[in-house]
């Protein structure tokens, strides 16, 4: 039996991982799905005080409380810089990660680093304007959702706390390159906001060249849009038994 923690991205909750989780459970796994504070059936907690490092203790106690070890962590879109965290700070409970279509920051980069500068102002006047300083999601249609996967995401999305947007993240590449890592690409549509992460997990000189080396990285292409555990929740579950095993 393996242990998975599933972190989703802005906007969403743990929701989104039903399909996985139930496909894990059903294959013999143990699955826990993290809702991060401020959103999903956690929004009642929104906050202009809660930032990144908000996230990444929720996803650390995750593990600490459910005691699991040899984790196998999957972290969608945001959630890169979560699990770029996770590995960094307690490299030792992880067995492998698993970015999907996700951030994979460089040191000191934020989640808004690699986002156009008109995206950027956006979100930031959105949150500015908003009393608890947050922003709003984007029509979902964009992650290449449709007809009852479209409703249902649309109606569960909730704001995502605007201090995690802007909020830098510090870290060795080399201690988390030392976890065996996969980046999950979701090309059919691609989301335009993951495109500069695309082009570096296939540069050899990324991280100095670190992300090729320590425990490994591999690059898995999917033929579905940005929310694959909505859209192609058994293509997903195969790749995160494949780092399981």
């Amino acid at each position: 039996m393996a242990n998975f923690v599933l972190v989703h991205g802005a906007w969403h909750g743990g929701w989104c991982w039903r399909r996985v989780v139930q496909a894990l459970a059903e294959a013999g796994h143990r699955a826990h799905a993290v809702t991060l504070t401020g959103v999903g059936e956690r929004a009642h907690l929104m906050s202009p005080l809660l930032n990144l490092e908000t996230h990444i203790a929720d996803v650390r106690s995750a593990i600490e409380a459910e005691e699991m070890d040899d984790v196998v962590l999957a972290v969608h879109s945001y959630a890169g810089l979560i699990g770029t965290a996770i590995a960094d700070r307690m490299p030792g409970r992880l067995r492998h990660l698993v970015y999907v279509d996700a951030v994979v920051p460089t040191p000191g980069e934020s989640w808004s680093s690699t986002h156009a500068l008109a995206t950027r102002e956006a979100r930031l006047a959105a949150a500015q304007a908003s009393p608890d300083f947050s922003f709003p999601p984007p029509d979902p249609a964009i992650f290449g959702l449709a007809g009852a996967d479209l409703a249902w995401v649309r109606r569960r999305q909730t704001a995502q706390p605007g201090h995690t947007y802007q909020a830098p993240l510090d870290f060795d590449p080399r201690r988390v390159a030392a976890v065996p890592r996969t980046f999950v690409s979701c090309i059919q549509p691609a989301l335009g906001t993951i495109d500069a992460i695309r082009h570096r997990v296939t540069d050899g000189r990324f991280w100095d060249g670190a992300w090729q080396g320590g425990g490994g990285a591999r690059l898995v292409e999917l033929p579905t849009g940005h929310d694959p555990m909505i859209t192609a929740p058994q293509d997903l579950t195969r790749v995160l038994l494949e780092c399981a095993a």
